[in-house]
């Protein structure tokens, strides 16, 4: 379905992003991605496949999204997808949230995804598609959450202006919206298998599916936008909350 293409994936070295990479070059695609961590970059390129491009760089930095452009250009010629889907999460009660945390997410969740679209289009073929990566917190009011339910709602919206606004180069984009999903970003370091399967029965309660998701179905989710089976989406959001944001 993607054979002869080209992606990117920001984030790329761990859950919905590895999970995503690895869908992408099975249905025929060319892929890069980045990370911050060589060494998780290093692994996942090698769980991905030998030719997938590996590259370190922060979202949160113009200037080495600028250079991730530059690397891309020489590996690809052109890109065709960018998934992005770097991002950070946690809890920012509105009692306690300093100046740091609230800038270092809004950095990454906003400001990152902005310029990684910005830095990619010279090289983005026409015809493309943009995919990125917002969640079902922008739909609902869940205490504790407030700058990060923020930060998707701006990517969000985000998806609608630039879809409108890259409509003339007919590149596409939409965003995708997963629930709570089985990847380390909800696992704590000494957390036991154990103690994350009771961490993610009582999470899966809470979904109207009665569980969480898994990163693989969101990259379903992903290779559908990125494919011209979704030729006549823009601007849109695909839920895969199992119902979270929705019932």
């Amino acid at each position: 379905m993607l054979k002869n293409k080209t992606a990117l994936v920001t984030g790329g070295s761990s859950g919905i992003g590895l999970a995503t990479a690895q869908r992408l070059r099975a249905e025929g695609a060319r892929v890069a991605i980045t990370g911050t961590d060589g060494d998780k970059l290093e692994a996942a390129r090698h769980a991905i496949g030998g030719d997938t491009v590996a590259i370190r760089a922060d979202v949160r930095s113009v200037a080495e999204l600028k250079a991730m452009a530059d690397t891309l250009g020489r590996e690809f010629g052109r890109l065709d997808i960018l998934f992005a889907n770097a991002g950070i999460a946690y809890g920012t009660p509105i009692a306690t949230t300093d100046e740091e945390r609230f800038d270092r997410l809004m950095d990454v969740n906003v400001k990152g995804v902005f310029f990684t679209v910005q830095a990619v289009l010279p090289i983005m073929n026409d015809g493309g598609s943009i995919i990125l990566n917002t969640s079902w917190l922008g739909h609902v009011g869940t205490p504790g959450r407030a700058a990060l339910s923020a930060s998707k709602a701006a990517v969000r919206s985000m998806t609608r202006v630039l879809a409108a606004e890259l409509a003339d180069r007919r590149i596409r984009v939409n965003a995708v919206s997963p629930g709570p999903i089985e990847t380390p970003i909800h696992r704590s370091p000494d957390q036991s298998e154990d103690e994350f399967r009771a961490y993610a029965e009582k999470v899966g309660a809470k979904v109207p599916a009665g569980r969480m998701g898994l990163p693989e179905e969101v990259a379903a989710a992903v290779a559908f936008l990125a494919s011209d089976q979704s030729h006549f989406m823009l601007g849109s959001e695909m839920a895969v909350d199992g119902g979270l944001g929705e019932i």
